[in-house]
């Protein structure tokens, strides 16, 4: 299964440009019909608004964006190069003008369409979607803090723990580093420490 880069959330952020207000939001979506539903929200939502201009891009090939009434390749071209930057998909990006009499000019507006969606991006969070595999992973008190530190370096996430007798976390590592991550372990703890793979998961984690 192929490894992606989708929104964590949904995101939201905003300034002002020469009294224009802008209103950067994104989305992650799973479908067209989806990413449209999020654009058609918004129009209502913001229907007081000067324009509404938008982009998305899905893993099945569907990548759209739309000027909404601003000079074209000032708005939705600039969005849709923000997302296609960050590496995103299964992604949609609204981002809304309110005009506050003061033309911004073409290359004006390409900056501000620019900022609205990256900002928005930055509020949303990145994740990536792969294969991850799940570790049963018990170890002494001692090796705690060493095992969380590798796990950080070989890009896992621990998502459980539990204090006992000892350490027993559920940690997600992605599929290709399971063994190396697996045999550090073991070397690291002259072989007290010994995971176990107890499952397989597709699906996105934040990067950060």
């Amino acid at each position: 299964m192929e490894e992606y880069l989708v929104p964590t959330q949904f995101g939201e952020a905003g300034f002002v440009e020469k009294k224009s207000r802008f209103i950067g939001r994104v989305w992650p979506v799973e479908s067209e019909q989806e990413a449209l539903e999020k654009i058609q929200a918004m129009r209502k939502q913001h229907y007081d608004a000067t324009h509404n201009c938008w982009a998305y891009i899905l893993r099945d090939g569907a990548v759209r964006f739309s000027d909404d009434g601003e000079p074209g390749g000032t708005a939705g071209m600039p969005i849709l190069q923000v997302l296609q930057r960050e590496g995103l998909y299964n992604v949609v990006c609204v981002v809304t003008r309110y005009f506050g009499g003061i033309l911004l000019g073409a290359g004006g507006l390409v900056r501000a369409y620019t900022k609205g969606a990256k900002i928005a991006v930055d509020a949303a969070g990145k994740s990536v979607k792969r294969v991850w595999m799940s570790l049963y992973v018990p170890c002494p008190y001692t090796f705690y803090e060493r095992v969380k530190l590798e796990t950080a370096a070989f890009g896992g996430i621990i998502r459980k723990t539990d204090f006992g007798s000892e350490v027993e976390m559920e940690i997600m590592v992605p599929q290709q580093a399971v063994q190396p991550f697996l045999s550090r372990l073991t070397d690291l703890s002259a072989g007290v420490i010994e995971g176990l793979e107890i499952g397989e998961e597709y699906r996105a984690f934040p990067t950060e």
